[in-house]
Protein backbone atom coordinates (compact mmCIF):
# COMPACT_ATOMS: atom_id res chain seq x y z
CA UNK A 1 0.00 0.00 0.00
CA UNK A 2 1.67 3.57 -1.12
CA UNK A 3 1.43 6.38 1.11
CA UNK A 4 1.60 9.78 0.25
CA UNK A 5 3.51 11.03 3.09
CA UNK A 6 6.77 10.41 4.72
CA UNK A 7 5.87 8.94 8.10
CA UNK A 8 8.54 6.42 7.12
CA UNK A 9 11.08 8.32 6.66
CA UNK A 10 10.81 10.47 9.54
CA UNK A 11 10.87 7.34 11.87
CA UNK A 12 14.32 6.92 10.52
CA UNK A 13 15.41 10.49 10.76
CA UNK A 14 13.80 11.45 14.03
CA UNK A 15 13.04 8.36 16.48
CA UNK A 16 15.27 6.76 18.61
CA UNK A 17 14.04 3.19 19.51
CA UNK A 18 14.79 1.04 21.98
CA UNK A 19 16.92 -2.27 21.93
CA UNK A 20 17.32 -1.58 18.52
CA UNK A 21 20.40 -1.80 16.19
CA UNK A 22 20.75 1.83 15.93
CA UNK A 23 23.10 1.69 12.87
CA UNK A 24 21.22 -0.86 10.86
CA UNK A 25 18.12 1.52 11.59
CA UNK A 26 18.92 4.26 10.48
CA UNK A 27 20.10 2.65 7.05
CA UNK A 28 17.63 1.13 6.35
CA UNK A 29 18.82 -2.29 6.93
CA UNK A 30 16.16 -3.26 9.09
CA UNK A 31 12.60 -2.83 8.53
CA UNK A 32 10.27 -0.58 10.59
CA UNK A 33 6.61 -1.27 11.53
CA UNK A 34 4.13 1.12 12.02
CA UNK A 35 1.05 0.00 14.16
CA UNK A 36 -2.11 1.79 13.50
CA UNK A 37 -4.82 -0.39 15.68
CA UNK A 38 -5.80 -3.91 17.17
CA UNK A 39 -8.27 -6.00 18.39
CA UNK A 40 -8.26 -9.16 20.41
CA UNK A 41 -5.10 -11.13 19.91
CA UNK A 42 -4.36 -8.96 16.47
CA UNK A 43 -2.49 -6.17 15.56
CA UNK A 44 -2.77 -4.05 11.92
CA UNK A 45 0.07 -1.95 10.08
CA UNK A 46 -0.30 0.50 8.07
CA UNK A 47 0.58 -1.81 4.85
CA UNK A 48 -2.69 -3.64 5.87
CA UNK A 49 -1.11 -6.42 7.41
CA UNK A 50 -3.10 -8.49 9.87
CA UNK A 51 -1.19 -10.11 12.77
CA UNK A 52 -1.95 -12.13 15.68
CA UNK A 53 0.26 -10.72 18.18
CA UNK A 54 1.31 -14.08 20.46
CA UNK A 55 4.07 -12.19 22.56
CA UNK A 56 0.57 -9.39 23.77
CA UNK A 57 3.33 -6.27 22.56
CA UNK A 58 5.90 -6.81 25.43
CA UNK A 59 4.11 -9.56 27.22
CA UNK A 60 1.77 -6.68 28.81
CA UNK A 61 -1.78 -6.59 26.61
CA UNK A 62 -3.01 -9.05 28.60
CA UNK A 63 -6.70 -7.92 28.12
CA UNK A 64 -6.10 -7.99 24.29
CA UNK A 65 -6.76 -4.63 21.85
CA UNK A 66 -9.53 -2.61 21.44
CA UNK A 67 -11.18 -2.90 24.95
CA UNK A 68 -13.95 0.02 25.12
CA UNK A 69 -14.18 -0.43 28.45
CA UNK A 70 -10.17 0.88 29.78
CA UNK A 71 -10.45 3.19 26.90
CA UNK A 72 -13.84 4.98 28.05
CA UNK A 73 -12.04 5.16 31.53
CA UNK A 74 -9.37 6.79 30.20
CA UNK A 75 -11.13 9.22 28.32
CA UNK A 76 -13.65 9.88 31.32
CA UNK A 77 -11.03 11.01 33.69
CA UNK A 78 -8.65 12.81 31.34
CA UNK A 79 -12.26 15.09 30.57
CA UNK A 80 -13.09 15.19 34.59
CA UNK A 81 -8.98 15.41 36.02
CA UNK A 82 -6.57 14.78 33.64
CA UNK A 83 -3.56 14.95 36.23
CA UNK A 84 -3.33 15.70 40.25
CA UNK A 85 0.17 14.47 41.75
CA UNK A 86 -0.13 12.64 44.97
CA UNK A 87 2.30 14.10 47.36
CA UNK A 88 1.16 14.89 51.04
CA UNK A 89 -1.58 12.90 51.06
CA UNK A 90 -3.07 13.74 48.19
CA UNK A 91 -5.10 11.01 45.65
CA UNK A 92 -7.79 10.69 43.26
CA UNK A 93 -10.82 8.42 43.31
CA UNK A 94 -8.51 6.33 40.91
CA UNK A 95 -5.86 5.81 42.49
CA UNK A 96 -7.07 5.29 45.59
CA UNK A 97 -9.61 2.79 44.05
CA UNK A 98 -6.87 0.67 42.40
CA UNK A 99 -5.12 0.28 45.66
CA UNK A 100 -7.71 -0.84 47.46
CA UNK A 101 -8.29 -3.37 44.52
CA UNK A 102 -4.86 -4.46 44.40
CA UNK A 103 -4.22 -5.11 47.66
CA UNK A 104 -7.67 -7.18 47.86
CA UNK A 105 -5.71 -9.25 45.57
CA UNK A 106 -2.12 -9.03 46.97
CA UNK A 107 -0.57 -11.96 49.51
CA UNK A 108 -2.43 -11.04 52.96
CA UNK A 109 1.12 -10.13 54.25
CA UNK A 110 1.18 -7.44 52.15
CA UNK A 111 0.39 -3.76 53.16
CA UNK A 112 0.77 -0.80 50.70
CA UNK A 113 1.58 0.05 47.02
CA UNK A 114 3.37 3.00 46.15
CA UNK A 115 2.82 3.75 42.45
CA UNK A 116 5.15 4.47 39.62
CA UNK A 117 5.12 4.18 35.88
CA UNK A 118 7.75 1.26 35.22
CA UNK A 119 8.88 -1.92 36.13
CA UNK A 120 12.13 0.15 35.95
CA UNK A 121 11.26 2.68 38.15
CA UNK A 122 9.25 0.77 40.29
CA UNK A 123 12.40 -1.79 41.28
CA UNK A 124 14.66 1.54 41.64
CA UNK A 125 12.35 2.43 44.20
CA UNK A 126 12.19 -0.97 45.94
CA UNK A 127 16.19 -0.81 46.17
CA UNK A 128 15.87 2.65 47.91
CA UNK A 129 13.58 1.29 50.42
CA UNK A 130 15.27 -1.51 51.20
CA UNK A 131 18.16 0.78 51.74
CA UNK A 132 16.15 2.99 53.70
CA UNK A 133 14.97 -0.06 55.56
CA UNK A 134 18.31 -1.30 56.30
CA UNK A 135 19.57 2.55 57.43
CA UNK A 136 16.59 2.89 59.79
CA UNK A 137 16.95 -0.26 61.93
CA UNK A 138 20.98 0.84 61.66
CA UNK A 139 22.72 -1.75 59.79
CA UNK A 140 24.03 0.81 56.71
CA UNK A 141 26.30 -1.84 55.82
CA UNK A 142 23.53 -4.20 54.68
CA UNK A 143 23.15 -3.10 51.33
CA UNK A 144 24.21 -5.43 48.73
CA UNK A 145 21.45 -6.78 46.48
CA UNK A 146 21.59 -10.72 45.13
CA UNK A 147 19.90 -10.99 41.66
CA UNK A 148 20.44 -13.95 39.18
CA UNK A 149 21.79 -14.17 35.39
CA UNK A 150 19.88 -13.72 33.00
CA UNK A 151 16.84 -11.85 35.55
CA UNK A 152 15.10 -9.27 34.12
CA UNK A 153 14.52 -6.12 36.43
CA UNK A 154 14.80 -2.99 33.89
CA UNK A 155 17.16 -0.77 32.21
CA UNK A 156 18.40 1.98 34.32
CA UNK A 157 21.52 1.80 36.74
CA UNK A 158 20.46 0.02 39.38
CA UNK A 159 18.00 -2.35 37.54
CA UNK A 160 20.37 -2.49 34.72
CA UNK A 161 22.60 -4.09 37.05
CA UNK A 162 19.72 -6.44 38.40
CA UNK A 163 19.23 -7.69 34.83
CA UNK A 164 21.55 -10.53 34.28
CA UNK A 165 21.88 -10.28 30.64
CA UNK A 166 24.85 -9.25 29.02
CA UNK A 167 23.65 -6.60 26.34
CA UNK A 168 22.45 -4.80 29.38
CA UNK A 169 26.13 -4.42 30.89
CA UNK A 170 28.08 -4.22 27.74
CA UNK A 171 29.62 -0.88 27.36
CA UNK A 172 27.01 0.93 30.23
CA UNK A 173 29.76 0.25 32.87
CA UNK A 174 27.14 -2.05 35.06
CA UNK A 175 26.48 -3.79 36.94
CA UNK A 176 27.27 -0.91 39.56
CA UNK A 177 28.72 -2.42 42.79
CA UNK A 178 26.08 -3.39 45.11
CA UNK A 179 24.79 -5.81 42.66
CA UNK A 180 26.07 -9.03 42.58
CA UNK A 181 24.76 -12.17 40.84
CA UNK A 182 23.99 -15.92 41.62
CA UNK A 183 22.77 -18.90 39.11
CA UNK A 184 19.80 -18.58 36.94
CA UNK A 185 17.35 -21.46 37.89
CA UNK A 186 17.61 -22.82 34.53
CA UNK A 187 17.73 -26.38 34.58
CA UNK A 188 17.85 -26.96 30.72
CA UNK A 189 21.10 -25.44 30.70
CA UNK A 190 21.99 -27.30 34.24
CA UNK A 191 25.88 -28.04 34.53
CA UNK A 192 27.53 -31.62 33.53
CA UNK A 193 26.65 -34.04 35.63
CA UNK A 194 23.17 -32.97 37.43
CA UNK A 195 20.72 -35.41 36.59
CA UNK A 196 17.54 -34.48 38.46
CA UNK A 197 15.42 -31.36 39.61
CA UNK A 198 16.48 -31.96 43.00
CA UNK A 199 19.90 -31.98 42.18
CA UNK A 200 20.13 -28.75 40.45
CA UNK A 201 17.70 -27.05 42.98
CA UNK A 202 20.95 -28.01 45.18
CA UNK A 203 23.06 -26.74 43.01
CA UNK A 204 21.46 -23.45 42.92
CA UNK A 205 21.07 -23.17 47.05
CA UNK A 206 25.19 -24.29 47.40
CA UNK A 207 26.03 -21.33 44.80
CA UNK A 208 23.90 -18.69 46.73
CA UNK A 209 25.59 -20.06 49.95
CA UNK A 210 28.57 -19.82 48.40
CA UNK A 211 27.87 -16.13 47.17
CA UNK A 212 26.41 -15.17 50.71
CA UNK A 213 29.50 -16.42 52.71
CA UNK A 214 32.31 -14.59 50.38
CA UNK A 215 29.91 -11.56 50.21
CA UNK A 216 28.91 -11.17 54.11
CA UNK A 217 25.37 -11.95 55.14
CA UNK A 218 25.90 -8.75 56.88
CA UNK A 219 25.97 -7.01 53.48
CA UNK A 220 23.38 -8.37 51.68
CA UNK A 221 20.08 -7.03 51.67
CA UNK A 222 17.84 -8.46 49.68
CA UNK A 223 17.76 -11.07 46.66
CA UNK A 224 15.38 -10.06 43.76
CA UNK A 225 13.76 -12.61 41.55
CA UNK A 226 10.89 -13.17 38.80
CA UNK A 227 8.88 -16.18 39.85
CA UNK A 228 9.27 -17.05 36.47
CA UNK A 229 12.55 -15.69 34.55
CA UNK A 230 11.05 -13.65 31.42
CA UNK A 231 13.39 -12.16 28.98
CA UNK A 232 16.14 -14.54 30.15
CA UNK A 233 13.96 -17.32 28.35
CA UNK A 234 10.99 -17.77 29.76
CA UNK A 235 12.20 -19.88 32.33
CA UNK A 236 9.70 -21.96 35.08
CA UNK A 237 11.62 -22.42 37.88
CA UNK A 238 12.49 -26.21 39.16
CA UNK A 239 10.35 -28.35 41.59
CA UNK A 240 11.19 -26.90 45.23
CA UNK A 241 13.61 -24.12 43.98
CA UNK A 242 11.54 -21.22 45.45
CA UNK A 243 11.21 -22.87 48.52
CA UNK A 244 14.85 -23.73 49.68
CA UNK A 245 15.91 -20.47 48.45
CA UNK A 246 13.84 -18.88 50.73
CA UNK A 247 15.26 -21.21 53.21
CA UNK A 248 18.58 -19.83 52.65
CA UNK A 249 17.09 -15.87 52.44
CA UNK A 250 15.34 -16.24 55.88
CA UNK A 251 18.38 -18.07 58.03
CA UNK A 252 20.78 -15.25 56.79
CA UNK A 253 17.99 -12.34 57.44
CA UNK A 254 17.78 -11.17 53.40
CA UNK A 255 14.60 -10.02 52.11
CA UNK A 256 13.20 -10.91 49.12
CA UNK A 257 11.62 -8.58 46.13
CA UNK A 258 9.32 -10.48 44.01
CA UNK A 259 9.67 -9.18 40.49
CA UNK A 260 5.74 -9.58 39.51
CA UNK A 261 6.29 -7.27 36.53
CA UNK A 262 5.60 -9.95 33.93
CA UNK A 263 3.49 -12.93 36.09
CA UNK A 264 1.35 -10.45 38.11
CA UNK A 265 -2.47 -9.93 36.88
CA UNK A 266 -2.90 -13.68 35.59
CA UNK A 267 -0.01 -14.80 33.67
CA UNK A 268 0.59 -18.01 35.13
CA UNK A 269 -3.40 -18.80 35.43
CA UNK A 270 -2.92 -17.07 39.18
CA UNK A 271 -3.49 -14.09 40.25
CA UNK A 272 0.65 -13.37 41.05
CA UNK A 273 3.15 -15.97 40.80
CA UNK A 274 4.04 -15.21 44.23
CA UNK A 275 0.74 -17.22 45.41
CA UNK A 276 1.78 -19.39 42.34
CA UNK A 277 4.80 -20.73 43.67
CA UNK A 278 4.13 -20.56 47.24
CA UNK A 279 6.37 -17.18 47.78
CA UNK A 280 6.31 -14.95 50.82
CA UNK A 281 8.01 -11.73 49.34
CA UNK A 282 8.30 -8.64 51.29
CA UNK A 283 8.39 -6.12 48.05
CA UNK A 284 6.46 -6.92 45.15
CA UNK A 285 7.44 -4.88 41.83
CA UNK A 286 3.79 -4.94 39.45
CA UNK A 287 3.68 -3.09 35.90
CA UNK A 288 2.52 -4.41 32.69
CA UNK A 289 -0.42 -6.60 33.66
CA UNK A 290 -2.34 -3.67 35.91
CA UNK A 291 -3.48 -1.60 33.26
CA UNK A 292 -2.36 -4.15 30.15
CA UNK A 293 -0.39 -1.50 28.94
CA UNK A 294 -3.37 0.99 28.08
CA UNK A 295 -1.44 3.39 30.32
CA UNK A 296 1.53 3.71 31.68
CA UNK A 297 1.26 2.71 35.63
CA UNK A 298 3.47 0.20 38.03
CA UNK A 299 3.91 -0.32 41.34
CA UNK A 300 5.67 -1.29 44.73
CA UNK A 301 3.64 -3.24 47.20
CA UNK A 302 5.15 -3.19 50.31
CA UNK A 303 5.13 -5.93 52.95
CA UNK A 304 3.65 -5.16 56.69
CA UNK A 305 6.81 -5.77 58.29
CA UNK A 306 8.38 -3.05 56.20
CA UNK A 307 5.68 -0.34 56.07
CA UNK A 308 6.22 -0.50 60.22
CA UNK A 309 9.83 0.10 59.38
CA UNK A 310 9.31 2.74 56.93
CA UNK A 311 6.66 4.89 59.78
CA UNK A 312 9.61 4.94 62.28
CA UNK A 313 11.84 6.49 59.70
CA UNK A 314 9.21 8.78 59.01
CA UNK A 315 8.69 9.56 62.66
CA UNK A 316 12.58 9.76 63.22
CA UNK A 317 13.53 11.87 60.17
CA UNK A 318 10.02 13.81 58.66
CA UNK A 319 8.62 13.05 55.14
CA UNK A 320 9.76 10.21 52.66
CA UNK A 321 12.21 11.51 50.22
CA UNK A 322 11.05 9.86 47.42
CA UNK A 323 8.51 10.50 44.83
CA UNK A 324 8.01 10.75 41.00
CA UNK A 325 5.73 13.94 39.50
CA UNK A 326 3.98 10.55 37.80
CA UNK A 327 3.01 8.73 40.31
CA UNK A 328 -0.31 7.11 40.92
CA UNK A 329 -1.30 9.24 37.93
CA UNK A 330 -5.14 9.43 37.48
CA UNK A 331 -5.60 8.22 33.59
CA UNK A 332 -3.26 5.40 34.31
CA UNK A 333 -4.61 4.65 37.77
CA UNK A 334 -8.01 4.77 35.52
CA UNK A 335 -7.33 2.26 33.41
CA UNK A 336 -6.01 -0.03 36.01
CA UNK A 337 -9.53 -0.37 37.33
CA UNK A 338 -11.19 -0.38 34.41
CA UNK A 339 -8.33 -3.58 33.16
CA UNK A 340 -8.72 -5.20 36.19
CA UNK A 341 -12.25 -5.17 36.49
CA UNK A 342 -12.68 -6.52 33.01
CA UNK A 343 -9.88 -9.49 33.98
CA UNK A 344 -12.62 -10.62 36.73
CA UNK A 345 -15.93 -9.80 34.62
CA UNK A 346 -14.45 -12.07 31.61
CA UNK A 347 -12.63 -14.88 33.52
CA UNK A 348 -9.15 -13.50 31.67
CA UNK A 349 -6.85 -15.74 34.36
CA UNK A 350 -8.82 -18.54 34.18
CA UNK A 351 -8.92 -18.59 30.44
CA UNK A 352 -4.95 -17.81 30.63
CA UNK A 353 -4.32 -21.15 32.77
CA UNK A 354 -6.89 -23.37 30.86
CA UNK A 355 -5.62 -22.27 27.27
CA UNK A 356 -2.22 -22.00 28.19
CA UNK A 357 -2.46 -25.64 29.38
CA UNK A 358 -3.59 -26.56 25.69
CA UNK A 359 -1.13 -24.06 23.72
CA UNK A 360 1.92 -25.76 25.83
CA UNK A 361 0.64 -29.27 25.20
CA UNK A 362 0.07 -28.27 21.36
CA UNK A 363 3.66 -26.95 21.43
CA UNK A 364 4.88 -29.71 22.81
CA UNK A 365 3.42 -32.54 20.82
CA UNK A 366 3.95 -30.42 17.31
CA UNK A 367 7.99 -30.24 18.36
CA UNK A 368 9.11 -31.98 21.58
CA UNK A 369 10.46 -34.76 19.24
CA UNK A 370 12.55 -32.44 16.90
CA UNK A 371 15.95 -33.06 16.37
CA UNK A 372 17.03 -29.56 16.98
CA UNK A 373 14.51 -29.05 19.85
CA UNK A 374 16.03 -28.80 23.31
CA UNK A 375 13.33 -27.70 25.32
CA UNK A 376 9.36 -26.74 24.98
CA UNK A 377 8.75 -25.69 28.37
CA UNK A 378 6.20 -22.45 29.92
CA UNK A 379 3.79 -21.62 32.52
CA UNK A 380 0.09 -20.34 32.26
CA UNK A 381 0.10 -18.05 29.02
CA UNK A 382 3.99 -18.12 28.84
CA UNK A 383 6.14 -21.01 26.49
CA UNK A 384 8.87 -20.67 24.78
CA UNK A 385 11.36 -23.25 22.15
CA UNK A 386 14.48 -23.35 22.50
CA UNK A 387 16.77 -24.65 19.93
CA UNK A 388 20.04 -26.69 19.83
CA UNK A 389 22.10 -27.88 17.40
CA UNK A 390 22.27 -31.29 19.39
CA UNK A 391 19.42 -32.16 21.86
CA UNK A 392 21.22 -35.04 22.90
CA UNK A 393 24.16 -33.73 24.69
CA UNK A 394 22.01 -30.01 24.89
CA UNK A 395 24.26 -28.34 22.51
CA UNK A 396 23.98 -25.15 22.01
CA UNK A 397 24.01 -23.29 18.10
CA UNK A 398 27.08 -20.66 17.64
CA UNK A 399 25.05 -17.52 18.48
CA UNK A 400 26.16 -16.08 15.12
CA UNK A 401 24.04 -18.80 12.67
CA UNK A 402 21.25 -16.69 14.69
CA UNK A 403 18.30 -19.61 14.72
CA UNK A 404 16.14 -17.95 17.22
CA UNK A 405 15.56 -14.82 14.98
CA UNK A 406 15.58 -16.81 11.26
CA UNK A 407 12.76 -19.10 13.23
CA UNK A 408 10.31 -15.58 14.65
CA UNK A 409 11.08 -14.38 11.08
CA UNK A 410 9.83 -17.07 9.30
CA UNK A 411 6.64 -16.92 11.78
CA UNK A 412 6.56 -13.43 11.18
CA UNK A 413 5.34 -14.20 7.19
CA UNK A 414 3.26 -16.64 8.51
CA UNK A 415 1.73 -13.69 10.80
CA UNK A 416 2.18 -14.72 13.73
CA UNK A 417 4.44 -12.74 16.32
CA UNK A 418 6.65 -14.83 18.08
CA UNK A 419 9.81 -13.15 19.98
CA UNK A 420 13.73 -14.37 19.68
CA UNK A 421 14.67 -13.92 23.20
CA UNK A 422 17.82 -12.70 23.72
CA UNK A 423 20.79 -14.63 24.54
CA UNK A 424 19.78 -17.76 23.07
CA UNK A 425 17.95 -19.41 20.82
CA UNK A 426 14.93 -19.03 22.06
CA UNK A 427 11.58 -18.25 20.75
CA UNK A 428 9.16 -16.85 23.26
CA UNK A 429 5.31 -16.89 23.35
CA UNK A 430 3.14 -14.57 25.95
CA UNK A 431 -0.12 -14.19 24.27
CA UNK A 432 -2.64 -11.90 25.41
CA UNK A 433 -5.19 -13.75 27.96
CA UNK A 434 -8.13 -13.53 25.51
CA UNK A 435 -6.65 -16.22 23.07
CA UNK A 436 -8.89 -18.95 22.25
CA UNK A 437 -8.16 -22.85 21.74
CA UNK A 438 -8.68 -22.17 17.94
CA UNK A 439 -5.88 -19.10 17.52
CA UNK A 440 -3.59 -21.20 20.01
CA UNK A 441 -4.25 -24.05 16.99
CA UNK A 442 -2.85 -21.50 14.55
CA UNK A 443 -0.39 -20.36 16.37
CA UNK A 444 1.44 -24.10 17.42
CA UNK A 445 0.86 -24.95 13.05
CA UNK A 446 2.64 -22.05 12.25
CA UNK A 447 5.43 -22.84 14.36
CA UNK A 448 5.90 -25.95 13.43
CA UNK A 449 6.00 -24.85 10.00
CA UNK A 450 8.65 -21.90 10.67
CA UNK A 451 10.49 -24.72 12.61
CA UNK A 452 10.52 -26.98 9.68
CA UNK A 453 11.50 -24.33 7.16
CA UNK A 454 14.62 -23.18 9.04
CA UNK A 455 16.10 -26.13 10.85
CA UNK A 456 14.15 -29.02 8.55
Amino acid sequence: MLRNDQLAEWDRESFFHPSTHLGAFARGELGNRIVTGGQGCHIEDREGNRLLDAFAGLYCVNVGYGRTEIADAIAAQAHELAYYHSYVGHGTEASVTLAKMIMDRAPDHMSKVYFGLSGSDANETNIKLVWYYNNILGRPEKKKIISRWRGYHGSGLMTGSLTGLELFHKKFDLPLSQVVHTEAPYYFRRPAGIETEAEFVAHCVAKLEELIEAEGADTIAAFIGEPVLGTGGIVPPPAGYWDAIQEVLTKHDILLIADEVVTGFGRLGSMFGSTHYGLKPDLMTIAKGLTSAYAPLSGSIVSDRMWQVLMQGTDENGPIGHGWTYSAHPIGAAAGVANLRLIDELNLIGNAGEVGAYFLSGLREALGEHAHVGEVRGEGLMAAVEFVKDRDTRTLFDPKETIGAKVAGALLKRGIIGRAMPQGDILGFAPPFCMTRAEADSVVAATKDSVAEILG
